[in-house]
């Protein structure tokens, strides 16, 4: 059994239809040490992040105050939205937030389950840090739950899992947001 914290990246410095691959502003900076702090009460743990800018960013407190590297896990990326325009990202993204799992493309489902194998194959504690969109679709995993949209996780907000018997348990929510997405 292994306890897996799912992190959502701080504050970006620029939205998801502005700009591929913000890093954090200095809200989410502060929101990811506020995470870190948080954190440092469950470790010994194993750090992965997703490829974006402020996935990574977020990690990095965590990373300094453990001395320790991150993982680069592809697994955890945002939401893919492969050939899409930046103009195009937000319109598609409100739509597939309003539907539900069995309903979206292959692609979409199928990050899904690679998603829940990553998180599945990991064998110790592991703070992951991740993704709005990625967030709710391990909690939609967990709970059997079609809905895309079944949770608001806010920036820097921690999501913890654990695995029994190759089975992916909900243990805690993290802070809803109270504002909007990006």
């Amino acid at each position: 059994m292994a306890k897996i914290y799912l992190i959502r990246h701080g504050q970006a410095a620029a939205g998801f239809t502005s700009d591929p691959d913000p890093g954090l502003d200095q809200i989410g900076q502060s929101q990811a040490e506020a995470a870190a702090d948080l954190l440092m009460a469950h470790t010994p743990l194993t750090l992965l992040s997703s490829p974006l800018k402020r996935a990574q960013e977020t990690a990095q407190p965590l990373a300094s105050r453990l001395a320790q590297s991150v993982g680069i896990e592809p697994r955890v990326a945002e939401v893919p939205s492969a050939g899409l325009s930046l103009e195009e990202r937000g319109p598609w993204l409100q739509q597939v937030m309003q539907g539900q799992w069995p309903d979206q493309s292959e692609v979409l489902q199928q990050w899904q389950r690679d998603m829940a194998t990553c998180l599945l194959e990991c064998q110790a504690s592991t703070a992951i840090f991740t993704h709005f969109v990625a967030i709710n679709a391990m909690v939609a995993f967990a709970t059997s739950n079609s809905n895309v949209l079944v949770c608001r996780p806010n920036n820097g907000s921690i999501t913890v899992f654990e695995t029994i018997d190759d089975q992916l348990r909900l243990i805690e929510r993290g802070e809803d947001a109270s504002t909007h997405v990006n």
